[in-house]
């Protein structure tokens, strides 16, 4: 299928410009805590939703990370942005390792939020019909969503997102992109790259560890930096909004300063 313009939102108008690509039980919303607070005079955020998510349920596609790539540099194109940072969440991380195998000319800066690796997750059979089974069974989403953030959070919190994640996506979304970024490799495509690379771990995620970071990512990207949200899981967004979107801003002014350019 012909790449598209996804869905988006700009949030800002600073000369900073950051795409910020949401994980597998959310859609573009999921940033909202986030840029409630960002800098806008000196950033410029486009959140995008992903075919079959969002305001795109409707659009057909593949449900790949390689979708997903070549949509959203349709929407940078369409922004007229030539260069910009990615920041992904889960999926949304191993998405923006796709873009970057694509486009590394594109690619200022490389943010993860407990992004899942290039490689994939190397589920066993029983990992994979858990995961799979959460596609049509609630309770099991509930509980990887419980799961991830080590079983702490709130009841009414973990209600909540299990229902949205019904609402936001469609079952065809949420399975193809299932297998994709559980199942596909292709980190030597971006192993190497010299692109300055911040990986956020929350402290409380047993999946996507800071240990399975440094496995992964930050043995492939020289230029990378961990950093440990000790009172979060896998959702930062919603957990440690501020203390996330402080490591951010830090990472990113470290980017834009002379020294590192």
């Amino acid at each position: 299928m012909s790449p598209v313009v996804l869905p988006h939102t700009i949030h800002g108008s600073g000369p900073h410009r950051v795409i910020a690509l949401h994980g597998w039980f959310g859609d573009r919303t999921s940033y909202a805590p986030l840029l409630d607070h960002v800098d806008g005079d000196r950033f410029t955020y486009a959140t995008v939703d992903y075919r079959g998510y969002g305001e795109a349920r409707n659009l057909e596609g593949h449900h790949t990370t390689a979708e997903i790539a070549t949509d959203v540099l349709a929407v940078a194109d369409h922004l007229s942005w030539e260069t910009f940072s990615l920041i992904g969440h889960s999926m949304g991380g191993k998405a923006a390792q796709h873009i970057l195998a694509l486009a590394p000319q594109r690619v200022r800066a490389l943010m993860g939020i407990s992004p899942v690796p290039a490689s994939g997750t190397g589920f066993d059979e029983d990992q994979w019909a858990f995961f799979s089974s959460a596609v049509d069974d609630p309770a099991v989403r509930r509980a990887i969503i419980s799961r991830t953030t080590g079983d702490r959070l709130p009841t009414a919190w973990l209600d909540a997102m299990t229902r949205y994640s019904l609402t936001c996506s469609t079952t065809a979304a949420f399975s193809g992109y299932l297998r994709d970024w559980a199942g596909t490799d292709f980190h030597p495509q971006v192993k190497d790259s010299p692109v300055p690379t911040l990986i956020v771990a929350g402290a409380h995620d047993p999946e996507l560890s800071a240990e399975v970071m440094r496995d992964t990512l930050l043995t492939w990207f020289p230029n990378s930096t961990l950093h440990v949200l000790q009172e979060a899981g896998h959702y930062a967004m919603d957990e440690t909004p501020l203390a996330l979107l402080a490591a951010v801003d830090d990472f990113l002014t470290a980017v834009d300063s002379p020294t590192r350019n």
